[in-house]
């Protein structure tokens, strides 16, 4: 992106932001990317993926790459209590008073791992800090740090002595994915830069606080033609007409898929959103938001959730096709 755009500044910080990170979880670009989307649109993760892929290095490396950032990690277990991650007041006997001491959630990047492992009352206790950025206790509202980012993760193989996030919860994610093992030249070098010491130990900020919010300002620069927001919304409505549908995405898919793809433009290097951009964001941004009837979810086991899920890609952009080819959406149509 030319400096012609206004926002050739951002888009150098986002890059070295992301290039930092890739040096230490290797050959994930555009999940990187994916993550950061979400971080700067104020939104979280849902990491749905098998043990040892990176999960909490990610985490660290996303911390470790902003000068001033808090990390923090909550491992799941069926008893753990809602005060172990929100914090509570304990009685200061010096004071004669109480004083609250905040839990991990008081952290700019908060890992929570295998978040279905945690009984339901504790994962709600998420739910305001995700939904309001602020913690609620013994009648005190206390904010959270900005910015704010929960990387939740889940083992989808390992369901024994889990409770499952309900529909509520998961909406509250602004996108889930999956980082998957890494390629064989990747995980080669993974294991030579291991020998001696950890990556993330060299890890240094690249960037500070204060440039993740000029990053996050930026976005709401990015140009997306009203044709484009207008197709975002109608590929999240085609989720409710579906067949194989219970239960479609609700508005907040609408808005994270719009948000997420000036996101994406940006950390792409660009001041406009192409179709290509929403076409790609879609089940990322959407498809953890549906409720899918009892038959569509026995024909995913069939043939895995992956290419059932491209199938319904492609079922929702046959329901609502993109722009016709003719439609220019070039940096030149920014007004």
């Amino acid at each position: 992106m030319s400096s012609d755009d206004g926002l050739g500044r951002e888009v150098e910080l986002a890059s070295r932001l992301l290039g930092n990170v890739g040096t230490v979880v290797h050959g994930k670009a555009n999940e990187i990317r994916l993550v950061f989307s979400a971080l700067v649109c104020g939104g979280h993760i849902l990491l749905e993926d098998v043990p040892g892929t990176a999960k909490t290095v990610l985490a660290r490396a996303i911390a470790g790459s902003v000068e001033g950032t808090a990390f923090a990690r909550v491992q799941c277990t069926p008893d753990l209590q809602p005060t172990d991650v929100t914090g509570l007041s304990v009685f200061n006997q010096r004071e004669r008073d109480f004083e609250f001491r905040p839990g991990p959630v008081f952290a700019n990047v908060v890992l929570v791992d295998e978040i279905n492992r945690a009984m339901p009352k504790t994962q709600s206790a998420l739910l305001e800090a995700m939904a309001e950025q602020q913690v609620t206790t013994d009648g005190v509202t206390r904010a959270l740090p900005d910015p704010f980012l929960v990387l939740a993760t889940e083992n989808p193989i390992e369901q024994e002595g889990t409770f499952p996030l309900p529909e509520a919860q998961l909406d509250r994610f602004f996108l889930r994915t999956a980082l998957g093992y890494p390629g064989e030249e990747d995980e080669l070098r993974i294991v030579e830069e291991q020998l001696r010491v950890h990556p993330l130990e060299r890890l240094r900020p690249v960037v500070s606080l204060d440039e993740v919010s000029e990053i996050r300002a930026a976005v709401q620069g990015v140009y997306i033609d009203p044709l484009l927001r207008r197709w975002a919304i109608r590929l999240v409505r085609a989720t409710r007409e579906a067949e194989g549908v219970a239960i479609g995405a609700s508005v907040r898919g609408s808005l994270a898929l719009e948000r997420a793809g000036r996101a994406w433009a940006l950390l792409s290097g660009r001041a406009y959103v192409t179709p290509a951009d929403i076409e790609q964001l879609f089940l990322p941004v959407v498809m953890h938001r549906i409720v899918f009837t009892p038959s569509f979810v026995a024909g995913a086991r069939e043939i895995g959730w992956e290419a059932a899920a491209v199938e319904f890609r492609e079922l929702c952009l046959g329901l609502a096709p993109p722009p016709g080819v003719g439609l220019e959406l070039e940096a030149s149509a920014a007004p």
